[in-house]
């Protein structure tokens, strides 16, 4: 099972890649990351994605849905930003980030790959 610095690393070689991180959305603070730039600052990202998250899961608790998210998107007019909790025991409360150009990134695949490493990532 790969560990975090493995993870983040295999999420930077999907098509597209500009930027991964794995978050604590319980406190917003990006525990690795991988890739970014100067306008793009994962360590900001992951603080506001994690809103996002929590966000989503009191409003799925008030509906009663007794649900999992596999994955939450937010589509930009040049970027997909692609938000996947992790679900085993060992990553309650986290999630990876991934950020792809939308000139490159093929998101059906992308979400496929984020999906295989979310499942064999061991923290």
């Amino acid at each position: 099972m790969p560990d975090m610095d493995v993870a983040l690393k295999d999420a930077m070689q999907i098509d597209g890649a500009l930027g991964a991180a794995l978050v604590d959305y319980n406190s917003g603070m990006a525990l690795g990351i991988a890739g970014g730039a100067k306008d793009l600052d994962l360590t900001i990202a992951a603080a506001g994605n994690s809103d996002v998250i929590r966000a989503k899961l009191r409003t799925m608790e008030m509906l009663g849905l007794n649900e999992t998210i596999d994955d939450i998107l937010v589509t930009l007019s040049d970027q997909y930003h692609l938000i996947r909790p992790l679900t085993g025991r060992s990553g309650r409360g986290l999630f990876l980030y991934l950020v792809l150009t939308k000139a490159r990134a093929n998101l059906a695949l992308a979400r496929h790959h984020l999906r295989q490493i979310e499942q064999g990532i061991d923290i």
